[in-house]
C-alpha cells in the first residue's frame, strides 16, 4: 500500500462569507471564473462532467466549457459517444470545476439538453480546421487498435475536404447544462472550509451554508 497520509496542504485563504456572495449564482460563477482567468490557471474552463445511464453506473470525464449565460453552461461533444448515450437515458448531470490554485471548487447539478443545430454550426465554423477535421475522424468512445489508424483517417479527411469549407457533421454538437443547484467551496484554515449552496426553489435561488 502506498501511504499518502502525510501529504497535506494547508489552505491559507481568508475564507468566504455569505455577505460576499452575489444574490445570483450565475453572477457568482462569473466573478470566480474571471478571477481564475486573471490568476492564469491552466484551462480554467475545464470541468468534470458526471453522467449516469440506465444501468446506474456513473461515468465522468473532463470537458471544456465554451460558453455560458444566465440560462446555463455549454460544451460540445460527439452525439454518439458514451456520454451522449448516458445523457439520452438520464438528463440529470453533475459538473465540477476545480480551481485549486485559488483553493476553490464549484459544483453544479441540473439537467442537460442539446442546443440548436444553428448554435452548434456557428461554433463549429469558429473552430480551427484541425479541430473540425478531428470531429469527423473520431468515433468517440469506440475502440481503435492504434493511433496510426486515426492519423490515416485524419489525412484522408484532410484530402477529402481540401477544397472549400469543411461540412458540419450531423453527429456532433453542443449541450447546455441548466442548473438547479450550485455549491461554491472555498478552502480555509484547519479544514473548516466554507461551502455555500444556491438551490432553486420555486424559481428563486435560496442560499445556505454547509458544514465542511
Amino acid at each position: 500500500m502506498v501511504d499518502l497520509s502525510k501529504m497535506r496542504q494547508e489552505y491559507s485563504s481568508k475564507g468566504l462569507k455569505k455577505e460576499d456572495l452575489e444574490d445570483n449564482p450565475f453572477k457568482q460563477f462569473e466573478k470566480w471564473f474571471n478571477e481564475a482567468l486573471k490568476a492564469e490557471l491552466i484551462e480554467p474552463n475545464a470541468f468534470t462532467l458526471a453522467t449516469v445511464g440506465k444501468d446506474l453506473k456513473p461515468s465522468q470525464r473532463t470537458v471544456l466549457l465554451k460558453m455560458y449565460d444566465k440560462e446555463g453552461f455549454t460544451f460540445f461533444s460527439n452525439y454518439e459517444s458514451k456520454k451522449a448515450k448516458q445523457i439520452d437515458e438520464n438528463s440529470n448531470i453533475s459538473a465540477h470545476f476545480a480551481w485549486l490554485g485559488l483553493e476553490r471548487q464549484v459544483r453544479i447539478e441540473g439537467i442537460i439538453k442539446k442546443i440548436s443545430k444553428t448554435e452548434s454550426l456557428k461554433y463549429f465554423l469558429s473552430r480551427p480546421k484541425g479541430s473540425q477535421l478531428g470531429a469527423w475522424v473520431s468515433h468517440q468512445s469506440q475502440v481503435v487498435t492504434s493511433r496510426s489508424i486515426l492519423e490515416t483517417k485524419f489525412d484522408e479527411m484532410r484530402k477529402k475536404f481540401a477544397k472549400g469549407e469543411i461540412p458540419f457533421p450531423s453527429f456532433w454538437g453542443g449541450y447546455q447544462i441548466i442548473p438547479n443547484y450550485f455549491e461554491f467551496w472555498q478552502g480555509a484554515l484547519n479544514r473548516l472550509h466554507d461551502r455555500f449552496v444556491y438551490k432553486l426553489v420555486e424559481n428563486r435561488w435560496e442560499i445556505y451554508r454547509l458544514e465542511p
